[in-house]
């Protein structure tokens, strides 16, 4: 099991391929309901849509094996877990013998003995549906504490949302397959997915995401810092190869000058005209909105042609990806940080 978490705790366990993935979520508030309509909403942002996402189909419905009576949750640990129930391991058996370039096959396989990569086993992007359930709890303590957490695809290959949105926008994505912020940009990225489908590749793409209802001090400090942690949590995620708050690298090409968020008074609160810095300073928030940014690589698995090595014959061979996956990750991914932006800032707050 892969924990996480100081008072909001989550261990996570299973494989792809296995008959369940699952979680143990520690440090609810026992008494509190579960809204089971909004956590079966955000399964269903995490689903593959038609055309640009997996033909494998899964019910992802979290079934509550312990700590739930009803709707309510009755103790401080609960289990969830998640019914694998569309799988196909044959069409992994070669992998074992000729490692997929881009994924974890390799180093597992050399690591881990009798490792087997059906799936991608425990770093398949399937062991995110249970983060993406206990996150939708998460979600639902933070809004009694009058924080929002809201995430949506920035860019996908060469197609890029540059406006600045605003939580109403990003919140909307959600009726976009793409969980782009407008109804172009969602055909544009719809059509940069079907290219490289059609061409046997894939893509990959930024989610951006931001939170709202955070108090200036909210926060850890050091290797507890917010941002710090959000960034911990973002890179768990499966294909995450980068994370930045704010103007993030941009942010080199600034002057002090430019890239300080003055602070001013508006309306008896302190305020601040800028927000380059993504709402966090000193690994607190400053009380403005936390924004950040999170890079996915295009999916491994691709039907063209790869090189790759022959482990039993320890020679040069090549490799050619059948089966089903995703020709882009990002849309379905958006789910999942923001269920990890719930689960990380609840615990910042009931930490901290």
């Amino acid at each position: 099991m892969y924990s996480v978490g100081n008072r909001f705790r989550i261990g996570l366990f299973g494989k792809s391929h296995a008959d369940c993935v699952g979680c143990i979520v520690g440090g609810l508030p026992v008494g509190m309901r579960i809204d089971r309509d909004h956590l079966a909403e955000r399964m269903r942002l995490r689903k593959p849509s038609e055309g640009i996402g997996t033909p494998r189909k899964e019910d992802d419905v979290p079934e509550f094996e312990y700590g739930v009576r009803g709707d309510v949750i009755v103790d401080d640990t609960i289990m969830i877990v998640i019914r694998n129930g569309n799988r196909n391991s044959s069409a992994y058996t070669e992998f074992n013998r000729t490692p997929r370039p881009g994924h974890a096959d390799l180093p597992a396989l050399l690591k881990f003995r009798d490792y087997d990569v059906s799936g991608g086993a425990q770093f398949s992007g399937r062991m995110t549906a249970p983060l993406v359930a206990a996150g939708a709890l998460a979600e639902q303590a933070l809004r009694e504490r009058g924080v929002r957490v809201a995430a949506y695809t920035k860019s996908i290959y060469d197609v890029v949302d540059d406006a600045e949105r605003s939580f109403e926008e990003i919140d909307g994505s959600k009726v976009h397959p793409t969980r782009a912020c407008t109804p172009a940009l969602d055909s544009e990225m719809n059509d940069a997915i079907l290219k490289a489908k059609e061409q046997k590749d894939s893509v990959g793409g930024i989610v951006g995401c931001v939170v709202t209802g955070l108090k200036p001090g909210d926060g850890g400090i050091w290797f507890d810092a917010l941002d710090s942690s959000l960034a911990r949590a973002m890179f768990s995620i499966p294909a995450v190869k980068g994370v930045e708050f704010g103007k993030g690298f941009g942010i080199t090409r600034m002057r002090g000058s430019q890239s300080n968020d003055a602070y001013t008074v508006v309306g008896g609160r302190i305020s601040a005209r800028s927000n380059n810095m993504g709402g966090i300073c000193g690994g607190m928030c400053d009380g403005m909105p936390v924004t950040f940014n999170v890079a996915f690589k295009p999916t491994p698995s691709i039907g063209i042609e790869q090189d790759t090595v022959d482990l039993e014959r320890m020679c040069d061979s090549k490799v050619t990806v059948g089966g089903r996956h995703d020709p882009c990750i990002v849309p379905r991914a958006v789910a999942v940080v923001e269920a990890m932006a719930c689960i990380t800032v609840l615990d910042q707050l009931m930490s901290f």
